[in-house]
């Protein structure tokens, strides 16, 4: 890819079915690439060493314009977009509705193309206040300076419903509001900035400070980035999310 032109970057963190993307795209597996794997959490962020690595065989360079999207719809696109931003490159967006969405407006589609790609220049430069670990939630549950948001479902936030990993208590962090990732989404487009401003409105936020959390820190990225989208400025991932929290014995769960 060359320098300034836009690279467009399939981000999947599920199985692709079809092998079918926009032309030039290069697939990305967010199960094995751009995550530090010597963590037993999944989707873990990687390091920037790795994350520069990981870049460069996508033949990714410094000053690309990134688009990120999907197979169907908004679901891992968000957690890409915001991880480079988290490694310094804001030159990064999501396609709303994702290739559905292409394929709807009758644009053009092709196989992804597996062979070597001409390695990219790009450098990460990690930012520490996009992502935070569960001592940091846990601090900001005691100081009241940020509000945790949890994207799972109402059934999993209440504690109705098992989780779908084996080991996790039931449940959700104590003070956390639910705002479910489907809600912001309308058959996998971004909700407008009237309907999101609603829907934010609805959780009556006391400060726009914000942490997300989700199963494994990938959903989380769709609320935070309609978080975004309507002017909220400080905004987190909990890296770990419930997989971790869940996990944890010595971290406190609530259920209502």
């Amino acid at each position: 890819m060359q320098a300034g032109l836009p690279s467009a970057i399939f981000a999947g963190a599920m199985a692709v079915s079809d092998n079918e993307g926009i032309p030039g795209a290069a697939y990305v597996d967010l199960n094995k690439q751009f995550v530090d794997d010597r963590q037993p959490l999944p989707h873990m962020l990687a390091t920037a060493d790795r994350f520069s690595e990981d870049a460069r065989k996508l033949g990714i360079n410094q000053h690309d314009t990134i688009i990120v999207y999907d197979s169907s719809g908004i679901y891992a696109s968000p957690r890409l977009r915001l991880a480079f931003k988290a490694m310094g490159h804001d030159k990064v967006a999501v396609l709303d509705g994702g290739l559905q969405t292409w394929q709807t407006h009758g644009l053009p589609t092709s196989r992804f193309k597996y062979e070597s790609l001409s390695m990219g220049d790009f450098v990460a430069h990690f930012r520490p206040n996009l992502f935070c670990d569960a001592e940091f939630v846990v601090e900001s549950i005691r100081s009241t300076n940020f509000t945790v948001v949890d994207a799972r479902s109402p059934a999993r936030f209440k504690g109705t419903a098992p989780e779908p990993c084996a080991g996790l208590r039931r449940g959700h962090i104590p003070g956390a509001l639910n705002l479910s990732f489907e809600a912001v989404l309308d058959h996998g487009v971004m909700r407008p900035p009237a309907e999101l401003r609603r829907i934010f409105d609805e959780l009556s936020l006391l400060q726009r400070s914000l942490i997300f959390s989700c199963g494994s820190g990938v959903t989380a990225c769709i609320p935070a980035l309609a978080a975004e989208l309507i002017g909220f400025t400080d905004i987190r991932i909990y890296d770990g999310s419930w997989s971790e929290w869940g996990a944890r014995a010595d971290l406190a769960v609530a259920i209502d």
